[in-house]
């Protein structure tokens, strides 16, 4: 085995050897000595958030570090499926960073792993596009990514683009941002694993962080990429504050039909970095799967998987 595979696998027998109650205990160790300004850092912005659970020092609330324990304790498996299943070392130590943050609070490796050569999404390494794109954007925001995508491979790098997004405010920002590119067609709608609808739960912070909630009378029309989109879709990105795995069974059909890239957010719970990839393998097995992060290196975020 080389370097990085010695290093995930060793990592892996340490936390297999250990119960929940050590593994929580070691991470409440490898916290307890990380500077108490860092500590609030973290605070803060797990509570803002609300993906990963409480974290509360004056309290004495760990419950973000409790939820971790369990998902490396029940989920060790999965995550060394997932380790195996990617096809780059760049990846496979990216993963190893994640995991190794979590666990032993290493900001070395992952300051190492953060993606800064390209954009979010956008590896041009891996993610080829041409002119027949028909691309779906869920979690459009303000047009960030379809910019994004237009700068990097060009006016002319696409056929047809559907921008999603839920929040009214945003969504009339995200128009007059791409009015100015043609064939983009902007829908105020949530896309999951059903028809209904829901209401807005807005967050504090940014709307960028706005999710779903369910409601009686909910103003926002909920449906699938399967009934929304008729014609066959080449690529499709999503970061929708915890719906992935949603969006996910209810674009099955074109997963299995058009085959699309896929560049998924993995990052709102504790189990998405190796559940979608499941799901995405479940469907069709010959997919390559790669992971990469943009964030700050004290607590990879922005990890997307890529999915070919």
């Amino acid at each position: 085995m080389n370097i990085i595979d010695t290093t995930f696998y060793n990592l892996v027998n340490q936390i297999k050897s250990l119960s929940e109650k050590e593994i929580y205990h070691k991470m409440r160790q490898a916290f307890d000595q990380v500077p108490e300004e860092m500590q609030r850092s973290f605070m803060n912005f797990f509570n803002q958030f609300g993906y990963w659970g409480l974290l509360d020092i004056d309290k004495n609330n760990y419950e973000e570090i409790e939820l971790k324990s369990s998902a490396l304790f029940h989920h060790i498996d999965d995550f060394v499926w997932m380790y195996e299943h990617l096809n780059d070392y760049r990846s496979k130590k990216t993963l190893y960073s994640i995991l190794s943050n979590w666990f032993q609070y290493d900001f070395d490796t992952s300051s190492k792993t953060r993606e800064i050569l390209f954009d979010d999404y956008f590896d041009l390494d891996i993610v080829k596009c041409d002119e027949n794109e028909v691309i779906v954007d869920l979690g459009a925001y303000t047009g960030d990514t379809i910019l994004s995508y237009l700068h990097n491979y060009g006016l002319n790098s696409y056929k047809k683009i559907y921008c999603y997004e839920i929040t009214p405010e945003t969504f009339e920002v995200l128009k007059e941002n791409l009015k100015p590119y043609p064939n983009i067609e902007c829908r105020l709608k949530g896309i999951g694993d059903e028809l209904t609808s829901m209401s807005v739960n807005d967050n504090e912070e940014s709307s960028s962080a706005n999710t779903l909630k369910t409601a009686e009378n909910g103003s926002v029309t909920v449906t699938t990429l399967d009934q929304d989109i008729k014609e066959p879709i080449t690529l499709i990105k999503a970061d929708i504050e915890g719906f992935e795995q949603k969006a996910i069974k209810g674009c099955l059909e074109h997963i299995k039909k058009d085959h699309p890239k896929l560049l998924i957010s993995v990052y709102h719970n504790n189990e998405d970095l190796w559940k979608i990839a499941k799901m995405i393998y479940e469907v069709h097995d010959d997919y390559k799967f790669y992971l990469r992060y943009n964030s700050y290196p004290t607590y990879p975020t922005e990890i997307t998987l890529i999915a070919i």
